[in-house]
């Protein structure tokens, strides 16, 4: 669960009261209703205690707790409470308009938060209705009803390095051999049916990994599990891509990779990338390890070969990232300050109706 589509209401505001004072020996006091209470607003906000948007699939309709309505001898009703919905940090946020949807908000960092639903104001109390004509008002105002949003959200995962590969690459297998992730691993194609992530530890330093699905020709097409995970490149730093040394046309899944995140968003095929060539414990591999040199050579790109199932060349590999990592330069669309479609209007207070 990746993308989502949700729902999120403001709480009403509370109504305003009719209300008259009755004190002893104030037979014909004025007015005192209090005027209702503000509804809750409605936020989401990144924490990275969460992981998916799976809480987002049982439960699509979210709503801000109403204000209270207003009392006598001028009291304001209680303002009710705002809901906050905690998402994982990479969530990007869209209001659907129509059969547009308009940027919120990208929240990265953990405890960044935006207002998508803002509470409706609440009603006013008769003691705004009181004239010089009209001194006994029998007449207030309802609560404002709060705003209500179709959003979209949409996980793009925060990672250094994206491995990509073809169906039985090994990728798992060499997340699990770098990281501390153990993800699922198993002979059969599509094995991994959502993004995993793993974090590698090199000295001093840390490089968080992801591995998404596998690619197939037409992947930016829809095909195989299709390019709904292909947005979790977008922010990596590095590129990795895999390639199954047993594959009798490793040339070409290379240049499908490539191909196929280039049709999905051109400048993906910009970002620094490696090449990997898995398996070369089997000896099949190990008997043709020259005719892939061979068959690679012509891209013109440095590739590592290794074995994740016994991590031959793997440190070799996390040492080369972490090199690449420390020349990458923050891309410009991934530190961009997000702008927040909903801001909160400066209170302006309400003059009496004459």
């Amino acid at each position: 669960m990746d993308k989502v589509e949700i729902v999120v209401t403001g709480g009403n505001g509370g109504a305003g009261r009719v209300s008259f004072r009755h004190e002893k020996f104030t037979p014909f006091g004025g007015p005192d209703g209090g005027d209702g209470g503000s509804g809750g607003n409605v936020y989401l906000m990144a924490d990275r205690r969460v992981d998916s948007l799976d809480y987002f699939k049982r439960r699509k309709r979210f709503k801000a707790a109403s204000g209270g309505c207003g009392g006598k001898q001028r009291k304001h009703g209680s303002k009710g409470d705002d809901l906050k919905l905690s998402v994982p940090p990479g969530t990007v946020v869209f209001v659907k308009d129509g059969d547009q949807q308009v940027l919120v908000a990208d929240l990265k960092q953990h405890g960044e938060k935006v207002l998508v639903a803002r509470g409706g104001k609440g009603g006013l109390g008769n003691i705004h209705f009181a004239t010089p004509r009209v001194q006994a008002p029998k007449t207030a105002t309802p609560g404002e009803r709060g705003e209500e949003h179709q959003l979209v959200l949409e996980l793009k995962t925060i990672a250094d390095v994206v491995i990509i590969g073809c169906p039985n690459a090994g990728k798992s297998s060499l997340l699990a051999a770098m990281t501390n992730s153990r993800p699922r691993i198993a002979d059969y194609p599509f094995t991994t049916q959502e993004p995993v992530l793993g974090v590698v530890e090199a000295g001093i330093k840390t490089v968080t990994v992801a591995e998404i699905p596998a690619l197939i020709e037409g992947a930016h097409l829809g095909r195989g599990l299709g390019n709904a995970f292909l947005r979790h490149a977008e922010r990596a730093k590095l590129l990795l891509f895999l390639l199954d040394g047993a594959s009798p046309s490793i040339a070409d899944d290379r240049k499908n990779l490539g191909a196929q995140l280039a049709l999905y968003k051109p400048s993906l095929a910009q970002k620094p990338q490696l090449v990997v060539v898995n398996k070369i414990d089997l000896p099949e591999v190990e008997g043709r390890l020259a005719e892939i040199k061979r068959l690679l050579d012509p891209l013109g790109e440095k590739v590592f070969f290794v074995s994740a199932a016994s991590r031959q060349g793997v440190p070799e590999l996390v040492a080369e990232m972490v090199r690449i990592l420390a020349e990458v330069k923050e891309d410009p669309a991934i530190s961009e300050i997000p702008v927040a479609l909903f801001q909160p209007k400066p209170k302006v207070k309400r003059s009496k109706v004459e």
